[in-house]
């Protein structure tokens, strides 16, 4: 005996909605990849900052200018060198170049990207 047996597919507006999802996620990768990239970017040139650092002999002034610098020549745009904190506290000099980054995804939804660990002690090459 011969039953037919129903087909079990996905229909047109499921596999619609499938391509959305999945278009929608490629776009935000596309969106935020960038900025991470220009984010480690930015950690890589504050580390090297801060491993250059000699106690006694580099002024912060010294220290503005070569992350004025390699900003300018790594063309970074997420942030100013102005807006990198250079201070001393408790005998250390602390290089500080946390930021956030905003980008609009659609319409009024913006994501938001926090690099809040770009805390170094200068002369030494890991974050603090």
């Amino acid at each position: 005996m011969n039953t037919r047996h129903r087909q079990a597919g996905m229909s047109i507006p499921g596999m619609l909605l499938i391509a959305i999802m999945v278009g929608f996620f490629i776009m935000c990768l596309i969106k935020l990849a960038p900025p991470y990239i220009e984010y480690r970017s930015v950690k890589d040139i504050v580390s090297k900052v801060s491993v250059e650092y000699v106690p006694g002999k580099t002024t912060i002034g010294q220290m503005r200018r070569r992350i004025a610098n390699l900003f300018n020549t790594n063309q970074i745009t997420a942030l100013n060198s102005t807006d990198v904190e250079i201070y001393r506290k408790g005998g250390k000099t602390f290089i500080d170049g946390s930021y956030e980054y905003r980008t609009p995804i659609i319409g009024r939804i913006d994501a938001v990207m926090r690099f809040d660990d770009i805390l170094f002690v200068a002369g030494q090459s890991d974050p603090q």
